[in-house]
């Protein structure tokens, strides 16, 4: 991909904090955009860093996480393509308080403070949907909180695994889903450990509800899926 022909008012409008906006909004929000060539591996940010910024994932995938005072890394969130992360933050004038580490090759964009504020100020149409990003967000941690708490490991790995659709919103349907990094960050994403995720599919691949072929899921019968309940 050629960054110098990368049309950004055109990607911000296909996102959703930025649709519905006019060409001369998104213009101005262009000017005040980098886009990064990140290889794997690389942080992009770490805690306790001044946060000026926020940050979408164009192309790859990016881990927000956190370490332990002994080392231990809880991965937070994966992001993905058109994914954003920090603004919250970016608002609270505080640094970063997780830090985040590329883990492909990835295309990131990233919005400085000033433009955004800007934008907020004189468009009243633009600061609502800041807030409704926000508070998806926020909707998106008091579910992780409430899956740690009341979900059981195996819970948690078949709702990773339906993109966390409520049981009466699953038809029944045979689908493949990719994961789209280690089995070992998504393990940490939903506070397990590793050899406990590859026990769980392992007790979905014999109880014949999927097939694992290295990332791919190959999921039999998404419903059975949904309603399984383990011995």
């Amino acid at each position: 991909m050629d960054l110098d022909k990368f049309n950004l008012p055109r990607y911000l409008a296909t996102l959703p904090l930025f649709s519905n906006m006019r060409e001369e909004e998104l213009q101005r929000l262009a000017t005040g955009c980098q886009l990064r060539r990140i290889e794997r591996a690389r942080v992009i940010f770490r805690a306790g860093d001044p946060c000026n910024e926020f940050h979408v994932v164009v192309l790859g995938q990016v881990k927000l996480f956190a370490l332990s005072p002994t080392g231990t890394e809880k991965v937070i969130e994966l992001c993905g393509p058109g994914h954003s992360f920090a603004e919250a933050v970016m608002f609270m004038n505080a640094p970063y308080v997780v830090s985040a580490q590329t883990l492909t090759d990835s295309l990131v964009l990233t919005m400085d403070k000033d433009t955004v504020l800007r934008e907020i100020y004189t468009n009243p149409d633009f600061s609502l949907r800041v807030l409704a990003g926000l508070s998806r967000r926020l909707h998106g941690l008091i579910k992780d909180v409430e899956a740690y708490a009341l979900h059981s490991g195996v819970q948690r790995v078949i709702g990773y695994l339906l993109g966390d659709r409520s049981e009466s919103e699953v038809a029944s349907e045979a689908i493949t889903v990719s994961l789209p990094v280690s089995k070992a960050a998504i393990a940490s994403r939903l506070s397990l450990t590793p050899e406990y995720f590859s026990r769980v599919l392992n007790e979905l691949e014999t109880a014949g509800l999927i097939q694992v072929d290295k990332r791919d899921i190959h999921i039999t019968d998404t419903a059975r899926l949904a309603n399984y309940q383990p011995r």
